[in-house]
């Protein structure tokens, strides 16, 4: 059978020739032998999260929403299924009493596809959420499934962890965690000065830290999160909702198709919205406070750049929206993370900062992008995988120093491009 997909931005879409659903790594090296021997190719499509084309393809689309159970609990060690959603590991680990050690806003990414593109969350402590894999298992276009660990197959571990799609499916992973954690919450507007000023202190005082820049404005809301013993603070359900839903969902999202349709009336808003905020503090769980919901549709772009790199850009950034011929409607994102050992994570060998750009969906975006892009790309950026970039692999070929590493795992393992499609094609080469 097969259908149209699209991703949850509605920027990609593909029809292909069929979609599967295996149950287990047999039939899914079955159905790849078979896709190989017609000479179609195949993508795994996780929950459509990612704004670039990794997903797209005209052959056999792949969803593992038959393989999303969980395996196994060993102490803190944990193995599921590939295609379980980060929501439901969430809840999974919960009743475990574990928790991730760290986490992105948004909890609606499959595990394979969060990991494969390199999903992060911010804090100077942790790197992305792949550095939290102890063992992998995957799928290689001939049907063969390999298994992985820092002592078992070490290269294609390091190459595996952040893979694009271009290595094969992964079938189960196993994450080391951690027993469940409480954060304290500490969220409050401030100003561009406040954040230059303190930097250094805001990330290494604070387990997780970012911000956000209003457009128009020097204004930002900053987020601390901190682990603390116990949730003696929590937040009322009325204010959880009126933030969360009904304040970043209904009325940002109403605030958006107003500047789409009035764009002068967007410098405005984006003021009154920085002044509008107010502080709070609360305790939750962990992930009840590193994710939130996100019903606004917008296209993204994200760059990890050295640490020392950040106010460069930031600075250029500023410039770019001054001078853009159309307006913009979302907030900055400014994250931060730790070095790491994966040949394709956008924080190999250094330690990150990270500005995420965002558009309305439906409003122009490209211009936007393209200038950013042209001011991170020769201080060092790396796009985050699942975002979207206008990079090649030549380019990319000198931002990544295993770049020729993984290339040639790809080589090794997908010879004939089983797993290629216009995105790989584009960013690791034909």
């Amino acid at each position: 059978m097969t259908s149209p997909w699209s991703n949850w931005a509605g920027n990609q879409t593909a029809t292909p020739a069929r979609v599967a659903h295996p149950g287990s790594a047999s039939e899914l090296g079955e159905l790849l032998r078979a896709a190989a021997a017609e000479g179609l190719r195949v993508k795994a499509v996780g929950s459509g999260h990612s704004f670039t084309p990794t997903a797209v393809t005209d052959g056999v689309r792949v969803e593992l929403d038959r393989m999303a159970s969980l395996v196994r609990v060993d102490e803190n060690l944990v193995t599921v299924q590939a295609g379980m959603k980060l929501s439901a590991l969430n809840a999974t680990l919960a009743a475990n009493g574990l928790a991730m050690p760290n986490l992105g806003d948004i909890d609606a990414q499959t595990i394979s596809g969060a990991l494969s593109t390199g999903t992060h969350g911010t804090g100077a402590a942790y790197g992305c959420l792949s550095t939290f894999i102890e063992a992998l298992t995957l799928v290689a276009a001939d049907g063969t499934e390999l298994s992985c660990s820092a002592t078992q197959n070490p290269d294609l571990f390091a190459a595996a962890r952040v893979n694009i799609g271009a290595l094969g499916v992964l079938t189960s992973v196993t994450l080391r965690c951690v027993p469940t954690f409480t954060l304290r919450a500490d969220e409050r507007p401030a100003s561009l000065d406040d954040v230059w000023s303190g930097l250094d202190e805001h990330i290494g005082g604070n387990d997780h830290f970012e911000f956000y820049w209003f457009p128009y404005t020097d204004r930002v809301q900053m987020k601390r999160n901190n682990i603390v013993p116990v949730a003696d603070t929590p937040l009322p359900g009325w204010r959880r909702w009126l933030d969360d839903d009904f304040l970043s969902n209904t009325v940002f999202g109403a605030a958006c198709r107003l500047g789409r349709a009035v764009p002068s009336t967007v410098p405005t808003v984006s003021r009154i919205s920085a002044r509008a905020l107010s502080a709070r503090t609360y305790t939750a769980t962990s992930h009840e406070v590193f994710c939130t919901p996100r019903r606004v549709r917008f296209v993204e772009m994200e760059y990890g750049l050295p640490r020392e790199a950040l106010r460069e850009a930031f600075d250029g950034l500023r410039r770019i929206v001054d001078r853009l011929p159309y307006k913009i409607q979302f907030p900055v994102e400014v994250r931060f993370t730790a070095a790491d050992d994966i040949w394709l994570s956008h924080g190999y060998g250094r330690d990150n900062a990270y500005i995420a750009i965002h558009q309305y969906a439906g409003a122009p975006y490209e211009e936007y992008f393209r200038r950013f892009e042209e001011v991170t790309t020769p201080l060092g950026g790396r796009p985050h995988w699942g975002k979207m970039n206008f990079r090649t692999a030549e380019s990319l070929a000198q931002a990544y120093p295993r770049f020729a590493d993984f290339t040639a795992m790809r080589d090794k393992l997908d010879p004939n491009r089983v797993f290629a499609n216009v995105y790989t094609e584009r960013v690791l080469g034909a």
